[in-house]
Protein backbone atom coordinates (compact mmCIF):
# COMPACT_ATOMS: atom_id res chain seq x y z
CA UNK A 1 0.00 0.00 0.00
CA UNK A 2 3.04 2.37 0.70
CA UNK A 3 4.94 1.45 -2.64
CA UNK A 4 1.27 2.14 -4.51
CA UNK A 5 0.51 5.55 -2.68
CA UNK A 6 3.65 6.88 -3.69
CA UNK A 7 3.94 5.56 -7.03
CA UNK A 8 0.37 6.97 -7.44
CA UNK A 9 1.39 10.72 -6.17
CA UNK A 10 4.75 10.88 -6.76
CA UNK A 11 6.12 8.96 -9.56
CA UNK A 12 6.56 10.89 -13.00
CA UNK A 13 5.61 14.23 -11.75
CA UNK A 14 8.92 15.32 -10.07
CA UNK A 15 10.00 17.30 -13.07
CA UNK A 16 7.17 19.13 -13.75
CA UNK A 17 7.00 19.78 -9.82
CA UNK A 18 10.79 20.77 -10.55
CA UNK A 19 10.16 23.59 -13.08
CA UNK A 20 7.18 24.77 -11.57
CA UNK A 21 9.14 25.60 -8.19
CA UNK A 22 6.48 23.67 -5.80
CA UNK A 23 4.84 19.97 -4.74
CA UNK A 24 0.71 20.39 -4.55
CA UNK A 25 0.09 20.83 -1.42
CA UNK A 26 -2.75 18.19 -1.62
CA UNK A 27 0.30 15.59 -2.27
CA UNK A 28 2.47 16.86 0.72
CA UNK A 29 -0.75 15.98 3.11
CA UNK A 30 -2.28 13.22 1.74
CA UNK A 31 1.24 11.62 2.04
CA UNK A 32 1.48 13.32 5.65
CA UNK A 33 -2.01 11.79 6.72
CA UNK A 34 -0.80 8.07 5.54
CA UNK A 35 2.11 8.88 8.56
CA UNK A 36 4.48 8.78 5.55
CA UNK A 37 6.67 12.00 6.44
CA UNK A 38 7.01 10.84 9.91
CA UNK A 39 6.83 7.29 9.99
CA UNK A 40 8.74 6.87 12.99
CA UNK A 41 6.65 8.57 14.98
CA UNK A 42 5.55 5.86 17.78
CA UNK A 43 1.61 4.16 17.10
CA UNK A 44 0.73 5.57 20.51
CA UNK A 45 0.88 8.82 18.69
CA UNK A 46 -0.42 7.78 15.42
CA UNK A 47 2.53 7.22 13.45
CA UNK A 48 3.79 4.16 12.06
CA UNK A 49 6.46 3.19 14.75
CA UNK A 50 8.15 2.60 11.59
CA UNK A 51 12.30 1.77 12.43
CA UNK A 52 15.06 3.92 11.40
CA UNK A 53 15.75 1.09 8.66
CA UNK A 54 12.41 1.22 7.50
CA UNK A 55 12.30 4.60 7.53
CA UNK A 56 15.63 5.27 5.63
CA UNK A 57 14.88 2.80 2.72
CA UNK A 58 11.44 4.39 2.62
CA UNK A 59 13.17 7.88 2.44
CA UNK A 60 15.53 6.51 -0.39
CA UNK A 61 12.59 5.43 -2.63
CA UNK A 62 10.91 8.53 -2.58
CA UNK A 63 14.41 10.37 -3.30
CA UNK A 64 14.55 8.31 -6.33
CA UNK A 65 11.24 9.48 -7.56
CA UNK A 66 11.46 12.98 -6.11
CA UNK A 67 14.32 15.00 -4.13
CA UNK A 68 11.78 18.09 -3.28
CA UNK A 69 9.25 16.05 -1.61
CA UNK A 70 12.17 14.08 0.00
CA UNK A 71 13.50 17.00 1.55
CA UNK A 72 9.66 17.77 2.98
CA UNK A 73 9.66 14.17 4.49
CA UNK A 74 13.26 15.17 6.35
CA UNK A 75 11.91 19.06 7.02
CA UNK A 76 8.61 17.04 9.13
CA UNK A 77 10.84 14.18 10.68
CA UNK A 78 13.27 16.29 12.17
CA UNK A 79 10.03 18.41 13.35
CA UNK A 80 8.83 15.12 14.97
CA UNK A 81 11.73 13.80 16.07
CA UNK A 82 12.55 17.62 17.98
CA UNK A 83 9.38 17.28 19.71
CA UNK A 84 9.84 13.46 20.70
CA UNK A 85 13.09 13.81 22.39
CA UNK A 86 12.55 17.53 23.50
CA UNK A 87 8.94 17.98 24.55
CA UNK A 88 7.28 16.97 27.54
CA UNK A 89 4.46 14.30 27.65
CA UNK A 90 1.89 17.02 27.10
CA UNK A 91 3.54 18.75 24.39
CA UNK A 92 4.29 15.27 22.55
CA UNK A 93 0.28 14.11 22.72
CA UNK A 94 -0.82 17.82 21.47
CA UNK A 95 1.37 17.91 18.31
CA UNK A 96 2.55 14.38 16.89
CA UNK A 97 -0.82 13.15 16.24
CA UNK A 98 -1.45 16.68 14.10
CA UNK A 99 1.88 15.63 12.18
CA UNK A 100 0.59 12.29 11.20
CA UNK A 101 -2.37 13.20 10.32
CA UNK A 102 -1.62 15.94 7.50
CA UNK A 103 -0.27 18.90 9.83
CA UNK A 104 3.09 20.00 7.79
CA UNK A 105 6.10 21.47 9.76
CA UNK A 106 9.47 22.68 8.67
CA UNK A 107 12.53 23.49 11.16
CA UNK A 108 14.09 26.86 11.12
CA UNK A 109 17.81 26.27 12.07
CA UNK A 110 19.99 28.77 9.75
CA UNK A 111 20.38 32.65 9.80
CA UNK A 112 22.38 34.68 7.92
CA UNK A 113 24.96 34.41 10.24
CA UNK A 114 24.36 31.21 11.38
CA UNK A 115 24.82 27.58 9.89
CA UNK A 116 25.63 24.54 12.37
CA UNK A 117 27.52 27.06 14.72
CA UNK A 118 25.12 27.24 17.14
CA UNK A 119 26.83 29.55 19.35
CA UNK A 120 26.18 32.29 16.32
CA UNK A 121 22.23 32.05 16.11
CA UNK A 122 21.07 34.77 17.44
CA UNK A 123 17.40 34.35 17.63
CA UNK A 124 15.80 35.37 21.03
CA UNK A 125 13.39 33.42 22.85
CA UNK A 126 12.30 35.93 25.93
CA UNK A 127 10.09 35.28 28.87
CA UNK A 128 7.41 37.44 29.51
CA UNK A 129 5.46 36.13 32.30
CA UNK A 130 3.21 33.23 31.16
CA UNK A 131 4.21 33.93 27.42
CA UNK A 132 7.45 34.08 25.40
CA UNK A 133 8.08 36.38 22.70
CA UNK A 134 10.51 35.03 19.31
CA UNK A 135 12.59 37.66 17.19
CA UNK A 136 14.80 36.73 14.86
CA UNK A 137 15.24 36.05 10.94
CA UNK A 138 16.24 32.13 9.67
CA UNK A 139 17.30 31.81 6.25
CA UNK A 140 16.96 28.66 3.96
CA UNK A 141 14.00 26.60 5.67
CA UNK A 142 12.99 23.72 3.70
CA UNK A 143 9.43 22.91 3.49
CA UNK A 144 8.79 26.72 5.41
CA UNK A 145 6.59 27.76 2.39
CA UNK A 146 3.91 24.60 3.46
CA UNK A 147 4.68 24.69 7.05
CA UNK A 148 1.60 25.22 9.26
CA UNK A 149 3.90 24.42 12.41
CA UNK A 150 7.85 26.02 12.54
CA UNK A 151 9.86 24.76 15.19
CA UNK A 152 12.58 27.53 15.71
CA UNK A 153 15.77 27.11 16.95
CA UNK A 154 16.91 30.47 19.70
CA UNK A 155 18.46 31.09 22.23
CA UNK A 156 17.09 32.15 26.21
CA UNK A 157 19.69 33.50 28.38
CA UNK A 158 22.64 31.36 28.84
CA UNK A 159 20.92 28.30 27.14
CA UNK A 160 19.10 27.30 23.81
CA UNK A 161 14.98 26.74 23.40
CA UNK A 162 13.36 25.07 20.60
CA UNK A 163 9.64 26.64 20.23
CA UNK A 164 6.84 25.42 18.18
CA UNK A 165 5.51 28.36 15.97
CA UNK A 166 2.08 28.65 14.44
CA UNK A 167 3.04 29.59 10.51
CA UNK A 168 -0.27 31.85 10.98
CA UNK A 169 0.76 33.47 14.18
CA UNK A 170 1.09 37.24 14.23
CA UNK A 171 4.48 38.39 13.20
CA UNK A 172 5.44 35.16 11.14
CA UNK A 173 6.60 35.99 7.63
CA UNK A 174 7.35 33.46 5.43
CA UNK A 175 9.44 34.36 1.99
CA UNK A 176 10.12 31.62 -0.52
CA UNK A 177 14.05 31.67 -1.85
CA UNK A 178 13.33 32.32 -5.48
CA UNK A 179 15.06 30.11 -7.54
CA UNK A 180 17.07 27.73 -5.78
CA UNK A 181 19.73 25.38 -7.71
CA UNK A 182 18.33 22.77 -6.02
CA UNK A 183 15.58 20.60 -4.82
CA UNK A 184 13.84 23.48 -6.44
CA UNK A 185 10.04 22.32 -4.96
CA UNK A 186 10.97 21.79 -1.47
CA UNK A 187 9.73 25.04 -0.39
CA UNK A 188 12.56 26.54 0.77
CA UNK A 189 11.74 30.21 2.75
CA UNK A 190 13.03 32.73 5.10
CA UNK A 191 10.97 33.17 8.45
CA UNK A 192 10.88 36.39 9.62
CA UNK A 193 9.82 36.39 13.45
CA UNK A 194 8.96 40.00 14.91
CA UNK A 195 8.24 40.02 18.47
CA UNK A 196 5.84 36.62 17.61
CA UNK A 197 4.13 36.26 21.09
CA UNK A 198 3.16 32.54 22.28
CA UNK A 199 2.70 31.14 25.76
CA UNK A 200 5.31 29.31 27.38
CA UNK A 201 3.93 25.87 26.40
CA UNK A 202 5.35 26.50 23.24
CA UNK A 203 8.77 26.22 24.40
CA UNK A 204 9.64 22.42 23.95
CA UNK A 205 10.73 20.93 27.37
CA UNK A 206 10.57 24.38 29.03
CA UNK A 207 13.37 26.16 27.20
CA UNK A 208 17.08 26.10 29.05
CA UNK A 209 18.36 23.14 27.02
CA UNK A 210 21.98 22.58 26.25
CA UNK A 211 23.20 23.62 22.42
CA UNK A 212 24.40 20.53 22.24
CA UNK A 213 21.54 18.47 22.79
CA UNK A 214 19.79 20.92 20.27
CA UNK A 215 22.48 20.06 17.44
CA UNK A 216 22.00 16.58 18.38
CA UNK A 217 18.03 16.67 17.88
CA UNK A 218 17.76 19.10 14.91
CA UNK A 219 20.48 17.77 13.05
CA UNK A 220 20.88 14.22 14.19
CA UNK A 221 17.69 12.34 12.45
CA UNK A 222 18.51 15.48 9.22
CA UNK A 223 21.66 14.26 8.61
CA UNK A 224 20.81 10.29 8.08
CA UNK A 225 17.55 11.21 6.27
CA UNK A 226 19.67 13.59 3.90
CA UNK A 227 22.23 10.44 3.40
CA UNK A 228 19.08 8.12 2.25
CA UNK A 229 18.21 10.63 -0.07
CA UNK A 230 21.55 10.68 -2.04
CA UNK A 231 20.90 6.88 -1.89
CA UNK A 232 17.85 7.58 -3.95
CA UNK A 233 19.73 9.93 -5.72
CA UNK A 234 22.11 7.31 -6.90
CA UNK A 235 19.66 4.52 -7.67
CA UNK A 236 18.16 7.21 -10.14
CA UNK A 237 21.19 8.19 -11.86
CA UNK A 238 22.30 4.63 -11.84
CA UNK A 239 19.25 3.18 -14.01
CA UNK A 240 18.78 6.60 -16.14
CA UNK A 241 22.50 6.07 -17.39
CA UNK A 242 22.59 2.23 -17.55
CA UNK A 243 19.24 2.16 -19.48
CA UNK A 244 20.95 5.05 -21.53
CA UNK A 245 24.20 3.23 -22.46
CA UNK A 246 22.14 0.46 -23.00
CA UNK A 247 19.95 1.74 -26.00
CA UNK A 248 22.14 4.26 -27.52
CA UNK A 249 24.54 3.13 -30.02
CA UNK A 250 27.85 4.84 -30.54
CA UNK A 251 30.26 3.73 -33.86
CA UNK A 252 28.18 0.67 -34.22
CA UNK A 253 27.56 -0.72 -31.11
CA UNK A 254 26.00 -0.24 -28.12
CA UNK A 255 27.40 3.13 -25.50
CA UNK A 256 27.80 0.58 -22.70
CA UNK A 257 30.56 -1.27 -24.93
CA UNK A 258 32.82 1.45 -25.03
CA UNK A 259 35.23 0.82 -21.97
CA UNK A 260 35.43 4.49 -20.65
CA UNK A 261 31.79 4.65 -20.64
CA UNK A 262 31.20 0.82 -18.73
CA UNK A 263 33.63 2.32 -16.10
CA UNK A 264 31.29 5.55 -15.52
CA UNK A 265 28.60 3.23 -14.89
CA UNK A 266 30.51 0.56 -12.75
CA UNK A 267 31.52 3.52 -10.80
CA UNK A 268 28.26 4.41 -10.18
CA UNK A 269 27.27 1.34 -8.89
CA UNK A 270 30.08 1.35 -6.46
CA UNK A 271 28.83 4.42 -5.19
CA UNK A 272 25.12 3.55 -4.83
CA UNK A 273 26.11 0.24 -2.70
CA UNK A 274 29.06 2.17 -0.60
CA UNK A 275 26.27 4.50 0.50
CA UNK A 276 23.65 1.96 0.86
CA UNK A 277 25.91 0.23 3.27
CA UNK A 278 27.00 3.31 5.61
CA UNK A 279 22.98 4.12 6.05
CA UNK A 280 22.22 0.73 6.69
CA UNK A 281 24.74 0.99 9.35
CA UNK A 282 24.28 4.20 10.82
CA UNK A 283 20.57 3.09 10.95
CA UNK A 284 21.01 -0.29 12.31
CA UNK A 285 22.99 1.49 15.14
CA UNK A 286 20.23 4.15 15.77
CA UNK A 287 17.55 0.92 15.94
CA UNK A 288 19.70 -0.91 18.19
CA UNK A 289 20.57 2.23 20.15
CA UNK A 290 23.91 2.30 20.23
CA UNK A 291 25.62 5.33 21.16
CA UNK A 292 27.42 5.94 18.29
CA UNK A 293 24.49 6.46 16.27
CA UNK A 294 25.61 10.05 16.05
CA UNK A 295 28.86 9.97 14.24
CA UNK A 296 27.28 6.79 12.13
CA UNK A 297 24.81 9.36 11.11
CA UNK A 298 27.53 11.83 10.23
CA UNK A 299 29.67 9.02 8.26
CA UNK A 300 26.70 8.15 6.14
CA UNK A 301 25.54 11.76 5.59
CA UNK A 302 29.52 12.38 4.20
CA UNK A 303 29.92 9.23 2.49
CA UNK A 304 26.22 9.42 0.20
CA UNK A 305 26.40 13.17 -0.13
CA UNK A 306 29.56 13.30 -2.05
CA UNK A 307 29.30 10.06 -3.57
CA UNK A 308 25.39 11.36 -4.73
CA UNK A 309 27.36 14.44 -6.33
CA UNK A 310 30.19 12.43 -8.47
CA UNK A 311 27.17 9.81 -9.06
CA UNK A 312 25.18 12.53 -10.68
CA UNK A 313 28.01 14.20 -12.78
CA UNK A 314 28.73 10.52 -14.03
CA UNK A 315 24.94 10.22 -15.01
CA UNK A 316 25.25 13.24 -16.51
CA UNK A 317 28.70 12.63 -18.68
CA UNK A 318 27.19 9.12 -19.71
CA UNK A 319 23.58 10.74 -21.27
CA UNK A 320 25.22 13.99 -22.42
CA UNK A 321 23.23 16.29 -24.10
CA UNK A 322 20.29 14.29 -23.17
CA UNK A 323 20.91 15.54 -19.50
CA UNK A 324 21.95 18.83 -20.18
CA UNK A 325 18.23 20.48 -19.74
CA UNK A 326 15.77 20.77 -17.33
CA UNK A 327 13.19 17.98 -17.14
CA UNK A 328 15.08 15.62 -17.13
CA UNK A 329 16.06 12.81 -13.66
CA UNK A 330 19.69 13.11 -13.94
CA UNK A 331 19.63 17.08 -14.78
CA UNK A 332 17.46 17.25 -11.41
CA UNK A 333 19.69 14.84 -9.74
CA UNK A 334 22.61 16.93 -10.45
CA UNK A 335 21.49 19.96 -9.15
CA UNK A 336 20.04 18.55 -6.12
CA UNK A 337 22.96 16.32 -5.19
CA UNK A 338 25.28 19.24 -4.74
CA UNK A 339 22.84 20.88 -2.03
CA UNK A 340 22.94 17.82 -0.06
CA UNK A 341 26.94 18.23 0.57
CA UNK A 342 25.51 21.73 1.84
CA UNK A 343 22.48 20.73 4.01
CA UNK A 344 22.13 19.32 7.34
CA UNK A 345 26.02 20.38 7.84
CA UNK A 346 28.40 20.64 5.04
CA UNK A 347 30.74 18.23 4.01
CA UNK A 348 33.06 20.27 5.52
CA UNK A 349 31.59 20.51 8.89
CA UNK A 350 30.88 16.54 8.69
CA UNK A 351 34.50 16.00 7.81
CA UNK A 352 36.08 18.09 10.77
CA UNK A 353 33.21 15.92 12.89
CA UNK A 354 34.75 12.53 11.70
CA UNK A 355 38.11 13.71 12.42
CA UNK A 356 37.77 15.14 15.87
CA UNK A 357 35.96 11.23 16.41
CA UNK A 358 39.26 10.16 14.87
CA UNK A 359 41.26 11.75 17.44
CA UNK A 360 39.46 10.55 19.97
CA UNK A 361 39.70 6.88 19.44
CA UNK A 362 36.10 6.13 19.02
CA UNK A 363 34.96 3.77 16.21
CA UNK A 364 31.68 3.60 14.92
CA UNK A 365 30.58 0.10 15.89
Amino acid sequence: MTEQLVEDLVAGQADDWDLAGAVPEKVLRELGAAGLLCPEVPAGYGGRGATSRWAGEFTAALGAHCGSTRSVLTSQSMAAGMITRLGDRAQRAEHLPRLCAGTLAAVAFSEPGAGSDLSAITTEVRRDGDHVVVTGHKTWTTAARYADLVVVVGVEDDGGAAVVVPADAPGVSIRPVENPSGCRAAGHADVHLDHVRLPATAVLGGGGQPSRLLVTAALGYGRLSVAWGCVGILRACLAAASAHAASRGQFGVPLAEHQLVARHLAELLVAERTATLACEHASERLDAGSPDHVVAAVLAKNVAATAATRGASSAVQVLGSAAARDGHVVARAYRDAKLMEIIEGSTEICQLLLARHALSGGGTG
